[in-house]
C-alpha cells in the first residue's frame, strides 16, 4: 500500500512540518479488511523512501490531484511487476477513465463497500476493473492496522477519523465529487469512535476529519465520552459550528486546544457565489472571540482569487486576521479540482488554462482569472504568507490576548510553525521528529491551565492534574 508524495512535498528547499505531522489513515483502514495470513507493508512517501525492488502481487495506491502523476508512475512500474494494481482516491473518482489507463481495478468514492467486495472477488480469481461505491456507512468498520504506521516518523502519529464527508456543499470542495452518489456525511457510532480513541497511545490526538463538528447531537455525545481522557487535540470546524450553543465549550472541555476554521473569504458576494452558504450573515470575530475565550487556537483558512476579489484581497485579509487575533492561517489560489461544480462552471466558460495536474496545488493560477492578473493573483498569495508571518505581525496578534500565557502560546505557535523551518528540516531528515511532540502538547495547552480546565473542574470536580495522562 503506497501513498505517494504530493508533488509540493519534495522540495528540495526546508521541508514543512506539515508533511510529516500526522499518517494518514486512509490506506491503514483499508488494511483493516485483509485476513490474518496476507502480507502488507504500507509506505508514505512523504516521510521515507519507496522501496520500488519489491515483487508484490498487489499494489494499492491513493492518489490526489497533484500526486497524480507520481501515482501513475508507480502503478505502471508494479503492473510491468507482474502485480495486479489498484488505484483510488480524490483523483481517480474524479477522473476515472484517465486513472484506469494506469490500472488494473480502479475505486470510485469511499472504500467502506468496495473494498471488502474486492478483496473477495479477488480471492476468487475475478477481481473487476472497476468498483462504484454506493452503500455509506462506518458500522462494522474494523480497527485500523496502526500497525503498519511508523509512528516515530510522525510529529503527531495518533490520528483519527471518526466521520466521512461533510454536510455542507461548496463549488470548490474537492470532498463533494467524492462523495458523489450516495450519502456526503456519516459518522461512526460514538461507543466506536470512543473505543478507537481508548486504543491510541500518549496524549494528543488530531482529528482529520472534515468536519468533526458537522452532525451536533454525535460531536456532543462523543466529547461527553472524552471528558476525563486527559487528551489534547486538534481538528477541523465550522464558524457556524464554532457560534453554536454549547458545543464548543463541550469540545474544549475535553480537549480541544486548535481548531481549523474555513473562513474562506470576507467578502459575502463571494460566500454567494461559491455557495458557501453557511458562512453568510456569520459573525467572523464572535467566532474567533468565542474560541479564545475557551483556550482555542484558531487556524484560518482564507482563498484567493475569487471573481469577486480585487488586488486589494490580500492586504485586506491579512490585516483583518492578525487584528482578531488568528493564530496561524493557511491561503490558498482558488484552485477549479475536476470534479467539482467550479471545475465545470470555468471549463464551461473556457477558463481552464492546462490539466497539468502538478500544478494544481492551490499555489499556482490554473484559470483564467477576471478582476486581477494572474501574476498579481500567485504575488499576492506569497506576500501574504510573508506579511501574516512577519515577527511583527506574529506579536502584533499575541498582544490580542488578554493574559500573557495567551500571548506566550500566540509566538510560540505561529512562530513554531512557519519561523523554523530549517530545525524542522533538521529533525525530519534525522527522523526523529516525535522527539517535538511534548513540545507541541506544551504548547497547545498553554504551558499549564487555560480556561477549558478551569470550566471543567468548576463542573466535574476533576483538575488537569488528576486526569489520566496515558504516557
Amino acid at each position: 500500500m503506497v501513498l505517494p508524495a504530493l508533488t509540493e512535498a519534495l522540495s528540495p528547499y526546508f521541508r514543512p512540518i506539515k508533511y510529516s505531522l500526522f499518517p494518514p489513515l486512509g490506506l491503514a483502514t483499508l488494511a483493516g479488511y485483509l485476513g490474518p495470513d496476507d502480507q502488507v507493508e504500507l509506505q508514505d512517501e512523504h516521510v521515507e523512501k519507496l522501496i520500488l525492488d519489491d515483487t508484490p502481487d498487489l499494489v494499492v495506491i491513493q492518489v490526489y490531484i497533484t500526486s497524480a502523476s507520481r501515482a501513475y508512475r508507480l502503478a505502471d512500474h508494479y503492473r510491468k511487476r507482474g502485480a495486479h494494481v489498484c488505484l483510488g482516491g480524490l483523483h481517480v473518482t474524479s477522473l476515472p477513465e484517465e486513472a484506469a489507463r494506469h490500472a488494473d481495478t480502479i475505486f470510485r468514492g469511499p472504500g467502506e463497500d468496495t473494498w471488502p467486495a474486492f478483496l473477495a472477488d479477488l480471492r476468487a480469481g475475478r477481481p473487476r476493473a472497476r468498483y462504484e461505491s454506493r452503500v455509506r456507512t462506518l458500522e462494522g468498520l474494523p480497527p485500523v492496522r496502526r500497525d503498519l504506521i511508523k509512528r516515530h516518523l510522525y510529529l503527531v502519529p495518533n490520528s483519527i477519523v471518526v466521520s466521512r464527508g461533510c454536510p455542507h456543499v461548496c463549488d470548490f470542495c474537492y470532498k463533494v465529487a467524492f462523495f458523489d452518489g450516495g450519502r456526503g456525511f456519516y459518522t461512526q457510532k460514538v461507543d466506536a469512535a470512543l473505543a478507537e480513541i481508548e486504543r491510541l497511545p500518549g496524549r494528543h490526538l488530531y482529528f482529520l476529519d472534515d468536519h468533526l463538528l458537522g452532525d451536533a447531537r454525535f460531536a456532543a455525545a462523543l466529547f461527553a465520552g472524552m471528558r476525563g481522557m486527559g487528551r489534547l487535540w486538534q481538528a477541523a470546524g465550522t464558524v457556524s459550528s464554532v457560534l453554536r450553543p454549547r458545543l464548543l465549550e463541550s469540545a474544549a472541555a475535553c480537549g480541544l486546544r486548535s481548531l481549523f476554521v474555513g473562513f474562506e473569504t470576507l467578502n459575502p458576494e463571494a460566500l454567494r457565489a461559491q455557495r458557501k452558504a453557511q458562512n453568510l450573515h456569520r459573525d467572523y470575530g464572535a467566532a474567533i472571540r468565542r474560541s479564545h475565550d475557551l483556550g482555542v487556537m484558531v487556524n484560518g483558512s482564507f482563498v484567493f482569487g475569487m471573481d469577486e476579489d480585487d488586488d486589494s484581497v490580500f492586504d485586506r485579509t491579512v490585516e483583518w486576521a492578525i487584528e482578531n487575533g488568528v493564530e496561524t492561517a493557511t491561503f490558498h489560489v482558488l484552485t477549479p479540482y475536476p470534479g467539482t461544480a467550479l471545475f465545470q462552471r470555468m471549463e464551461a466558460e473556457g477558463r481552464i488554462l492546462h490539466r497539468n495536474w502538478d500544478l494544481y496545488d492551490t499555489r499556482h493560477v490554473v484559470f483564467r482569472t477576471r478582476r486581477m492578473t494572474a501574476e498579481t493573483l500567485e504575488s499576492g498569495y506569497r506576500r501574504a504568507y510573508r506579511d501574516f508571518y512577519r515577527w511583527r505581525a506574529i506579536f502584533r496578534g499575541a498582544r490580542t490576548k488578554d493574559t500573557a500565557g495567551g500571548r506566550l502560546r500566540h509566538v510560540a505557535y505561529a512562530g513554531g510553525w512557519r519561523k523554523f523551518e530549517p530545525l524542522w528540516d533538521l529533525v525530519i531528515k534525522s527522523r526523529r521528529v516525535c522527539r517535538l511532540r511534548p513540545l507541541l502538547e506544551s504548547v497547545l495547552s498553554g504551558f499549564g491551565r487555560h480556561p477549558a480546565d478551569e470550566r471543567g473542574s468548576a463542573k466535574t470536580g476533576r483538575g488537569e492534574g488528576t486526569e489520566r495522562d496515558v504516557a
